[in-house]
């Protein structure tokens, strides 16, 4: 499986591409912002001859969500995530204002296609995902899980060196700590977190040096 790695809008949201020899592929927490990130996304998919099997978010933040409108328009698929993050597509526009980025709920708000559900598989080409819920940092958080590559899409449950926040919306530290220890941790060691800010690590570097749940 291959693995594109996108850095987008103001808050530096990572958004994946994956691949195969099929030339199908997913795309994971579209959050370009800027026309040029957009058609930097939309030509890479063009390029390379790529059929968008699947548009999924790791969870319903704002931040994650500015360019899967942009994808469903142009794919004609609509989106797959959590049902328990529904509630943050309520006030959009009042978290971005926060930020000073004026926008109506319905500039990106998406249609929801699929609820994904632990237990779930995601399939594409010869690949297949995973999908484990793992709330803390929001309700609706999920992890993606390629077992053959030996890779998990963490969103904003996990970061080199550090966690997701859990002072928004339904979020609970508690939750988190509990996700990340039985649904992350019980991994392999070599498994490779991408997660949704930030750089790649590995399950055995954060189970060892991670201040928040690694183990000393």
């Amino acid at each position: 499986m291959k693995i594109k790695t996108f850095e987008f809008n103001p808050l530096g949201v990572n958004t994946y591409l994956l691949s195969d020899e099929t030339n199908e592929c997913v795309v994971i927490d579209a959050a370009c912002f800027y026309a040029d990130e957009k058609a930097l996304l939309m030509n890479y998919i063009i390029d390379h001859d790529f059929v968008v099997k699947h548009i999924i978010n790791t969870h319903l933040h704002f931040d994650h969500l500015f360019g899967v409108n942009t994808l469903v328009k142009q794919f004609g698929i609509t989106l797959e995530c959590n049902k328990a993050d529904e509630f943050l597509l309520n006030n959009i526009s009042d978290q971005l204002k926060l930020f000073g980025i004026p926008a109506t709920n319905n500039d990106y708000r998406p249609e929801i296609g699929t609820w994904l559900e632990e237990g779930d598989e995601i399939k594409f080409g010869n690949q297949k995902l995973s999908v484990f819920h793992s709330p803390g940092h929001s309700p609706g958080s999920i992890l993606l899980y390629n077992e053959e590559s030996g890779s998990v899409f963490s969103g904003d449950v996990l970061f080199r060196g550090s966690i997701g926040r859990t002072d928004l919306a339904g979020g609970n530290f508690e939750e988190l700590v509990e996700s990340i220890q039985t649904k992350l941790f019980v991994m392999p060691n070599e498994t490779k977190v991408y997660p949704g800010h930030g750089p790649a690590t590995t399950i055995g570097y954060e189970k060892k040096n991670n201040p928040f749940v690694g183990t000393l």
